[in-house]
């Protein structure tokens, strides 16, 4: 191996032979550095693929594309919380921490606690969820599977809660027949109906309203009744919109009511289902 000592230089030539240092004592004439290369020409054709471009878009077709319309469907177990919140910030404003959150957990225990209804008896939870998938697919659960008035399946897409409604055949809130106070049967009560402050005057009660008259007719129900408060107007006037009529209950008459504060008083209304079928 050849060595070099301190002080000595080396160059290359173009011919890439070594020179002896006093041939380099001479410094050469200057010559300006070549120009740069051209930069690469980049084709506008789309049939041309572009390397390093972002593929996120092939991972995400593999989901259901999420639609910014509101969407009514049956109440899943995640869905829990958000139906609490929903009800207490609508039938209880005026509460704050830490008693709002303690009514939506007692709100929650109550509809998972929801087990057990009276034989042949129906019911379920509805959700006008945003954001949510139109033809959810992804599914993990069962779909005879349920929990209090929930489905419990679970969904990949499954957006946010801004309406809830319960419906039942129950009829814990209608009058007994006969003589021997029999459960009356036939009818569908619409209960704890509320939407989202920032979601309202959107129509979102009135497809809850629709879809929960779709469900009766499914179970074979030929009447969907309620009781709204007295004293809000503007709900009265959404439920004459949509068919129902007000029934006068006769004085001193054992009706029952929602239990609820002792001086609210209600109208009870009722609403005839056309074309209903055999569940």
């Amino acid at each position: 191996m050849r060595s070099l000592t301190l002080g000595t230089s080396l160059t290359v030539s173009s011919s890439s032979s070594f020179k002896s240092p006093l041939s380099i004592k001479q410094p050469p004439p200057f010559s300006p550095p070549p120009p740069p290369p051209p930069p690469p020409r980049v084709s506008h054709d789309s049939s041309v693929p572009k390397f390093g471009a972002c593929r996120a878009t092939q991972f995400i077709d593999l989901f259901p594309i999420v639609s910014p319309e509101i969407v009514v469907r049956e109440a899943r177990l995640e869905d829990c919380w958000e139906v609490a919140e929903t009800h207490c910030s609508s039938f209880f404003p005026e509460y704050s921490f830490p008693l709002d959150f303690v009514l939506r957990v007692d709100r929650l225990v109550a509809m998972l606690s929801g087990f057990s209804i009276p034989t042949g008896c129906r019911r379920t939870c509805l959700v006008a969820v945003i954001g949510g998938s139109v033809d959810d697919t992804f599914f993990i659960g069962a779909d005879d599977f349920k929990v209090g008035g929930f489905n419990g399946k679970f969904s990949l897409n499954k957006g946010y809660v801004t309406g809830i409604l319960t419906v039942d055949t129950v009829a814990d809130f209608l009058p007994r027949k006969g003589p021997l106070r029999l459960r009356r049967t036939g009818i569908a009560y619409i209960s704890n109906v509320a939407v989202r402050e920032r979601f309202r005057r959107q129509g979102i009660a009135k497809r809850l309203i629709a879809k929960a008259e779709a469900q009766a007719r499914s179970w074979g129900c030929r009447a969907v009744a309620l009781h709204c408060d007295l004293n809000n107007p503007s709900s009265t006037k959404l439920y004459k919109d949509q068919g129902f009529k007000c029934i006068r209950v006769p004085e001193g008459a054992n009706w029952p009511k929602p239990k609820t504060a002792p001086d609210m008083k209600f109208n009870f209304m009722i609403k005839l289902l056309n074309n209903f079928t055999t569940a």
